[in-house]
């Protein structure tokens, strides 16, 4: 099988099953906080791990239909303007692939760096700006209120993504080998 394929079969299993872990995991792992509507997610440092990974497209349809489905499921209808915002999250984390280079094994303060460079820059961009002006562009919902889940919504996911990504990713590095740490026996 050439390598193109193969890596597109492994990028659609792996966009099939870290849709239905985001599932999960928003479901079951969520911490309500005093904003309605809004919770600490958990589910975005595994979406960093994913999206870190299988790269930018992976992060991008994890991160949409995951949520979309994480919605339908709890709620009965997507909130697309937050599953949108997902999508960015993972997309934007996503690109960081290149720069870090896990599949090395090399996860240490220069990678842990980048990724965290990332990731605040995708959290930022998908809750104080994409998810409210898409509230407000699709649901007419009140600035105020929405640019307040936002900001909620962007810190606490930072901050998890912060310390629980940066822990899966570098716990993941660990399980590969190093290049040129193998030698031949003479």
């Amino acid at each position: 099988m050439n390598k193109s394929k193969e890596m597109t079969i492994k990028t659609i299993v792996a966009i099939g099953i870290g849709a239905a872990v985001f599932i999960i995991l928003a479901r079951f792992a969520s911490i309500p906080t005093f904003i309605p509507n809004t919770e600490i997610e958990i589910v975005y440092a595994f979406l960093a791990l994913m999206s870190v990974i299988f790269g930018p497209i992976a992060g991008l349809a994890i991160g949409l239909i995951g949520h979309s489905l994480k919605d339908l499921i709890a709620y009965g209808m997507p909130w697309f303007s937050w599953a949108i915002a997902s999508g960015v999250v993972g997309l934007v984390i996503g690109l960081a692939k290149s720069k870090i280079n896990i599949e090395e094994g090399n996860f240490g303060k220069k990678q842990i760096l980048i990724f965290n460079i990332y990731q605040i820059i995708a959290n930022a961009a998908a809750w104080f700006v994409v998810a409210p002006l898409l509230d407000i562009i699709i649901y007419s919902e009140p600035a105020k209120k929405v640019f307040i889940q936002g900001a909620i919504a962007g810190i606490s996911n930072i901050l998890c993504v912060a310390v629980l990504g940066t822990i899966l990713l570098a716990g993941y590095a660990k399980t590969k080998v190093k290049s040129g740490s193998l030698s031949k026996e003479d």
